[in-house]
């Protein structure tokens, strides 16, 4: 027979025993928790990494220093692809040693168009305040440098841009030379904000580091006065900018974090023209 002290010391080992199971399981959770809460930190790293290293409107490429530096942004809905199919033909893959020499008359006045699957979008180019750029622009839209380049990346959040420009169309390409930056006090700069219809150059992050590619300010975007701007849309290539914006983005590339337009947008035939 088990006497009242053996039973209480059963009790009390009994309720020991129940006590160390609960702080063993509790001891569980925690790691658990703390393996998920590292999990989520190290996620949020790796996203603001690639949120700094894909700014909109810096070149992700090393071969040629002219892409974007833009931040990524949430992606819209997806809307029906506004655009046309792209007209037949292949990119050129063609660099240049140097930056062309200049052939331009600044005085003189330049419209660049761009002939897209969704629509004729001219730019008034100018020329007075940045020479350098235009000249380059002309010298590869004669060379067909831009035709069938697809514009690989959409800012719908934050900053309103549609980005072109790269024949690799991922934000890596450009021209194998750099041209320098210009016209970065423009009066139109005020307060930080590039307006809607600025057309001005993408780089690296570092000086005198444009190439080829470029982006249309389709609604007042704040930046940094680093980017050249160099020419500004016309009325009716803003619609056809909405157009585009308003098919949204995609999810941001797991490689490069560019949002490309849902909207198939593609320079079937770039000119540059003197007035």
């Amino acid at each position: 027979m088990v006497s009242q002290e053996q039973r209480r010391r059963q009790l009390a080992r009994e309720k020991f025993l129940r006590q160390q199971q609960r702080r063993t399981a509790a001891r569980r959770k925690a790691r658990m928790r703390n393996a998920v809460i590292a999990s989520v930190l190290g996620v949020v790293v790796i996203g603001s990494v690639a949120l700094y290293a894909t700014e909109p409107f810096q070149d992700d490429g090393k071969e040629n220093a002219s892409a974007e530096v833009t931040p990524s942004a949430t992606p819209t809905s997806k809307a029906p692809d506004p655009c046309d199919k792209p007209a037949k033909g292949e990119v050129k893959s063609q660099t240049w040693k140097k930056e062309p020499a200049m052939t331009i008359d600044k005085s003189a006045k330049y419209t660049m168009t761009l002939d897209t699957t969704c629509g004729e979008i001219d730019i008034a180019l100018d020329a007075e305040a940045a020479p350098h750029t235009v000249n380059s622009f002309n010298f590869l839209a004669g060379k067909g440098y831009f035709d069938h380049t697809r514009c690989h990346r959409l800012t719908p959040d934050g900053i309103y841009v549609l980005q072109c420009g790269d024949p690799t169309g991922q934000g890596t390409g450009g021209p194998g030379y750099t041209i320098p930056d210009e016209n970065l006090k423009d009066e139109s700069l005020k307060g930080g904000v590039y307006p809607a219809g600025t057309v001005a150059m993408a780089n690296t992050g570092q000086k005198n580091s444009g190439g080829s590619q470029f982006f249309l300010v389709y609604q007042d975007s704040k930046l940094s006065p680093a980017y050249t701007p160099f020419g500004k849309v016309s009325e009716e290539g803003m619609k056809v900018l909405k157009k585009i914006a308003a098919a949204g983005a995609t999810a941001p590339d797991p490689t490069t974090g560019n949002t490309a337009p849902n909207a198939t947008v593609v320079i079937d035939k770039a000119t540059v023209t003197r007035s």
